[in-house]
Formats: structure tokens, sequence, C-alpha cells
């Protein structure tokens, strides 16, 4: 079971409680992509996604084995990962932050260290053009490694998740997946016999191009 965080409102807390009335003067610039945060960005996505792979997971050894590559990813930065289970929530906090497992709330000087990550419901919209771009290279790939017929489910994948869910076609969970095989696809991809008899691979295939686990 993945580990949760036993002082699930102490961010919260101490956000309340800090600096109130003071101007923040050493922000730092926000790069060309608009992020920000201490935590690199391709980090924060690599933790969820090998947080929502644990979670899929049928064998423990297995979860475990995504929950131990994680932490190694986040402690390269000198963060922690815990799952926020009243809304959902991956919570990265610094090291320093932690004891045994819990936030020490008194050892919290800046709460917009910690980066938050919402585990349901659809991603960020403003990312559209960002999670279309690394879709649609998704879907190239899979045609190039395959044939049209995969490449075009492929594109109705993409579809799928960019719109209804706002996120890269490669984090779907096993739920998503089948929501796109049994609902959205038949109705809305307009599937040749040839397509529909194809659809499983070409999701296979497209979890392939990401070098990712197929949820299915």
């Amino acid at each position: 079971m993945e580990p949760t965080e036993d002082t699930t409102d102490a961010t919260r807390a101490a956000s309340t409680d800090e600096n109130q009335g003071e101007a923040d003067t050493d922000e730092a610039d926000p790069g060309a992509d608009g992020w920000d945060e201490e935590l690199p960005k391709p980090t924060v996505d690599a933790a969820e996604r090998l947080t929502r792979l644990a979670r899929e997971a049928v064998d423990e050894a297995e979860a475990e084995a995504y929950r131990e590559d994680r932490g190694d990813r986040l402690a390269d930065h000198g963060f922690t990962a815990r799952v926020r289970e009243d809304d959902d929530t991956l919570v990265c906090y610094p090291d320093e932050w932690m004891e045994d497992g819990t936030v020490q709330i008194d050892r919290i000087e800046d709460t917009d260290r910690a980066v938050e990550v919402s585990l349901s419901g659809p991603g960020d919209p403003d990312d559209w053009s960002e999670i279309e771009e690394h879709n649609a290279a998704l879907v190239e790939r899979v045609a190039e490694e395959h044939d049209e017929t995969h490449a075009a489910n492929a594109r109705a994948f993409a579809d799928f998740m960019g719109n209804h869910y706002a996120r890269p076609m490669d984090s779907a969970d096993a739920d998503e997946v089948r929501e796109f095989l049994d609902e959205y696809f038949p109705r809305n991809a307009w599937p040749s016999e040839e397509q529909r008899d194809a659809v499983r691979a070409s999701v296979r295939y497209v979890f392939e191009a990401a070098d990712e686990r197929t949820p299915l």
C-alpha cells in the first residue's frame, strides 16, 4: 500500500501562518516553460508517473519497485514523496522537513518549496499545447515502427487523453484505457474493422513508444 502522510494538513497550516503581510522579494525567475519550482518538472512528472504505476501494479514487489524508483529520483534533488489520501494528492517535500516519515511544521520556512500533483481528475487545460506535442510525437513513433492502422488508433487515443483528461497518453491508468477502448473508441473514432481488431495492440504500442508499462 502507498505510504501516506501522517500530518496531512501540515503544509496547509504552515502556509496560513507563514510571513503574513510580507512580500516575497526573492522569487525565482520562471523558465521558458513557466516552471519555476525548485524541483525540476521532469522529476515531478516522473514521480507522478511512478506513483500511478505503483497504484496499478498487481504485484506488491512491483509496486514497491516503482516507489523505490520514485524515491531515488526525488532524493537526487533532496526531496521525498507522500500521498495525501484525503484529497488524493502526491506531495513532494524537501527532505529537511521530514522526521520519521512525518512533516515537522517548525522546520517549514517556505511552503512553496513543496510540489503538489493531483492524482485524480483531469490535468491542467493550460498545458494542452505541451501535452499535444508530446502525444503527437508518440503517434509519429507508432507510425514509424508499425503501420497506418496503429497510427490512426494512437491518434484517437491521443485525442481522448488530450481532450478529455488534458494528460499525456502514457499517463493513462487502467480505468482510462478501458474507458477509451469500451466507450470513446467505438463511438467517436469511426474505426474500420481493421482498426477495431488492432486497437488493443495499438494502445500497447503507444506505451512501448514511451518506454512505459502498459496498464492493460
